[in-house]
């Protein structure tokens, strides 16, 4: 500890960084780096693999519906619409008239357009070819197709006379997305909404394997690790709190086994979002591409009744912009298809980081989007989008956004045998929740998948916080709300949370302050940034996994060594950053 007190930040973390590998998996994206740098790579989580098939769909995910099916849904969603529109005080909607009578925007000094001067770029279409190599060994190891896959995932592609082309075997990330709906791929997408994408059509096995080759993509392409040097490295995955004890030993298993690091821990993303902005006690608010969660977290420990997971997030919000703009009759005869189509949802998420924002009166911008038809060179449109405050208040509003119904997990994906919950470290450090058995904060039954609610974003935060108990913890959480994930990055959400939160909260309660923490680093990476934190301050690591124990062992009963972060090094970290 004397060493702790004395070493200077800087030289810590380049001590003990450099060979710290922290994998953040979500379901639009992962975000992988070593400890030391300020930011990672957030990559996509894709793959699109070669198929040979005819007539096979260029998304393994056909079941999903992505449009509102039944007359009630479309009800209920344009009635959210009229709320919302009404309390944003947006000029042209009559107050006594429904979503569709809604008079034609006019631009004019009292309508002005938003001042967003983002210049609109076409995304191109990814060459799928590549140049055909001399020889190609007769055997090799899953590792090394990976290898192999990743150099030959280079976009220089270049077609001599000599050459012969082929198509690429395995593409990944951003490029997947893309690749155009007439070429022979299907993308593969392992995680949606917070778990392994498991289904009828897409296996337990098929999801793992694509796991392992997207992230050894990432490792050899990105951070430039090869195989034979994975034995110098350590990983720390931080995982959503949407995950059930099966779906994080497979990590596990894919971590130690297939990618060959030398020792792996597990730590929730709530927990790193503490250490991430460098709190103790607060009630974070993690809102991802496609889950949303809340946990209130005191002095370290995550409290076990106040986890919220939410079934919406920032692709929702793109659904809904597009939803919007065709009601409208503002977006241009495209055939704008997010599932058969991703580049459309890149396209929209681009408009929605943009020109969306959360603020009174009408907001709108002239723009310009792109019809991508069947490997075609981008054509532009100009247009004029309206009510680009509506979209994010779906996070308040949740019918305003498109409900998703695919196929769920097979029920034996959820029976984990070797139930890794059970027996965990209990270690008490005085004062707090701190002498609970270390993993009660997230015990999760091992045969169903964790309840989502199905509420607006304030009520569950003020659900979450009212869950805490102790009034004193109750006020100090509603003033310590920490929002994060990419769409934290929202122009006005702070304000509409704390507003919303304030008028959710009982008339009963003795509170009448909400305040939302601002986000020490891009809300995005938070919680990445805190698991490269825990990992350098964690110099015991009682709690890290090494390979060959995995290999041979894997749990074993008894065990102080679990597959997830203990108390220990949560009061270890502590101590470091108050001393």
């Amino acid at each position: 500890m004397d060493y702790l007190k004395s070493v200077v930040p800087s030289q810590l973390v380049s001590e003990r960084g450099s060979n710290l590998v922290i994998i953040n998996p979500g379901s639009a994206n992962v975000r992988i780096g070593l400890a030391k740098q300020d930011t990672p790579f957030n990559v996509p989580h894709c793959i699109a693999r070669h198929t040979t098939i005819i007539g096979k769909p260029n998304l393994l995910d056909q079941m999903i519906n992505t449009q509102v099916t039944t007359t009630s849904q479309q009800v209920d969603r344009e009635r959210a619409f009229n709320t919302t529109a009404s309390l944003l005080k947006i000029p042209y909607l009559d107050g006594s008239s429904s979503f569709g009578s809604r008079k034609t925007a006019r631009i004019d000094g009292y309508n002005q357009p938003s001042t967003n001067t983002k210049k609109d770029t076409a995304f191109p279409w990814t060459d799928v070819f590549e140049d055909e190599p001399s020889s190609l060994p007769t055997s090799e190891t899953s590792a090394h197709r990976s290898e192999d896959n990743a150099d030959r995932a280079a976009p220089d592609v270049t077609d001599s006379g000599e050459s012969k082309r082929k198509y690429r075997n395995m593409i990944f990330g951003e490029e997947a997305m893309r690749i155009s709906p007439k070429e022979p791929y299907t993308i593969h997408r392992p995680i949606r909404r917070g778990h392994f994408n498991v289904s009828p059509q897409y296996s337990a096995q098929q999801v793992c394997e694509d796991l392992v080759a997207i992230w050894d993509w990432v490792l050899l392409d990105k951070l430039e690790i090869a195989h034979s040097e994975r034995n110098k490295y350590s990983a720390v995955l931080v995982v959503p709190g949407t995950f059930d004890s099966r779906e994080i030993k497979e990590l596990l298993t894919i971590v130690l086994r297939d990618l060959c690091f030398s020792s792996a821990v597990v730590h929730q993303e709530g927990l790193s979002t503490i250490f991430g902005n460098g709190l103790s006690t607060a009630c974070i608010v993690n809102m991802g591409a496609q889950t949303s969660a809340v946990v209130c977290i005191e002095d370290g420990v995550s409290l076990p009744n106040t986890e919220k997971i939410l079934r919406f997030g920032g692709d929702d919000i793109c659904r809904c912009l597009l939803w919007i703009q065709r009601h409208y009759q503002n977006w241009p005869q495209l055939r704008t298809d997010v599932l058969a189509k991703p580049i459309d949802m890149l396209m929209l998420n681009r408009l929605k980081e943009s020109y969306c924002e959360i603020r009174e009166g009408e907001v709108e911008t002239a723009a310009t989007v792109y019809s991508y038809e069947d490997g075609m060179p981008a054509v532009a449109h100009k247009t004029n989008l309206t009510s680009l405050n509506v979209p994010p208040m779906g996070l308040f509003y949740p019918n305003l956004l498109v409900p998703e119904l695919f196929p769920q997990p097979p029920r034996t994906w959820f029976q984990d045998h070797e139930n890794m919950l059970e027996e965990t470290w209990n270690m008490d450090f005085g004062g707090g929740n701190m002498g609970l058995p270390v993993w009660d904060s997230f015990a999760v039954s091992p045969l169903n998948p964790k309840k989502e609610e199905k509420i607006g974003l304030a009520e569950a935060i003020t659900s979450s916080i009212l869950s805490a108990g102790r009034i004193d913890l109750q006020r100090k959480l509603f003033s310590s709300i920490q929002l994060v994930g990419g769409v934290g990055l929202t122009k006005g959400l702070v304000s509409a949370v704390e507003e919303r939160v304030l008028h959710a909260i009982p008339p009963t309660e003795a509170i009448d302050t909400v305040e939302v923490l601002p986000s020490k680093m891009d809300p995005t990476f938070v919680s990445w940034k805190g698991g490269a934190i825990l990992g350098i301050l964690d110099f015991g690591r009682e709690a890290w996994i090494h390979r060959n124990e995995w290999m041979e062992n894997g749990i074993r009963v008894g065990s102080a060594k679990k597959y997830r972060d203990s108390y220990y090094i949560q009061a270890q970290a502590f101590c470091f950053i108050n001393s």
